[in-house]
């Protein structure tokens, strides 16, 4: 099921904006350009990424339907949208800029991703993402209310697990899959929110849709209830909340 919610995501436009910024303020800017980015969502973000770096052509790929009926209606020269899964991304494709902006964290065995997407990298060629990473309790909450019962049961066991791989071990990988060059850092941005109930809608928008296309309505109401009651037992009750959200920031040449 596709439980992605465009304006729930876009409530915190701003704070989703950064950290794409800073990546794309890594890229290399060259002449003609081809560009795959990977998770485009609602497309607002890889229309600035095609016009900025005057790309000669951009495909913005996403699984969710949702969020691309947004991004079609998008009329760019150059630019276009497909929509299809990170995970099976078809070979013979060729960019030379594949760039994915909070994306790649849905799509589990990180090594082997990264190898298979080295393969769309032209020569010469860069790539280019970011993650979340850390696992603080707005995190770690959802897999432990996700073991509980009734929602073991209705998930057959399943939780959200957390692919993402440390700094150090993203340089090692990229560094083994031949990349010449690369920057690889971990930042910290900084949100303040108005109050903790923020947190709560900021994770419906992203985290929490995992857990959402995998039961009932009435099920996921009562997960959302237990989710909040569990997380506010452990973040402070202030206003305005300070949420530090660490990201993970690459780049590299092929």
């Amino acid at each position: 099921m596709d439980t992605w919610n465009p304006t729930q995501y876009e409530r915190f436009r701003a704070e989703r904006r950064q950290p794409f910024d800073d990546l794309l303020a890594l890229v290399r800017p060259q002449a003609d350009l081809r560009i795959l980015d990977l998770g485009c969502g609602t497309g607002e973000l890889t229309r600035d990424l095609h016009r900025t770096l005057r790309a000669a052509a951009t495909v913005g790929l996403d699984r969710s339907g949702r969020m691309l009926a947004r991004a079609r209606d998008i009329q760019e020269p150059g630019l276009t949208f497909v929509q299809q899964d990170i995970s099976e991304l078809p070979g013979g494709i060729r960019a030379d800029l594949v760039f994915s902006n909070a994306a790649l964290q849905w799509v589990p065995d990180h090594p082997a991703l990264l190898a298979r997407l080295t393969q769309a990298v032209a020569d010469g060629g860069q790539l280019a993402f970011q993650v979340p990473a850390g696992h603080h309790a707005i995190r770690q909450v959802a897999s432990v209310v996700a073991a509980t019962e009734p929602f073991r049961s209705a998930l057959g066991g399943w939780t959200r697990g957390d692919p993402v791989l440390s700094p150090e071990g993203y340089a090692v990988v990229l560094h083994r899959l031949g990349y010449r060059e690369q920057h690889v850092r971990l930042q910290i941005y900084p949100h303040v929110l108005p109050s903790r109930d923020d947190v709560v809608e900021w994770v419906k928008g992203t985290l929490l849709t995992a857990y959402e296309g995998r039961m009932p309505a009435g099920l996921y109401a009562q997960f959302l209830d237990a989710y909040r009651e569990r997380l506010f037992a452990e973040i402070e009750d202030t206003r305005p909340f300070f949420y530090p959200f660490a990201r993970i920031l690459c780049r590299a040449v092929r």
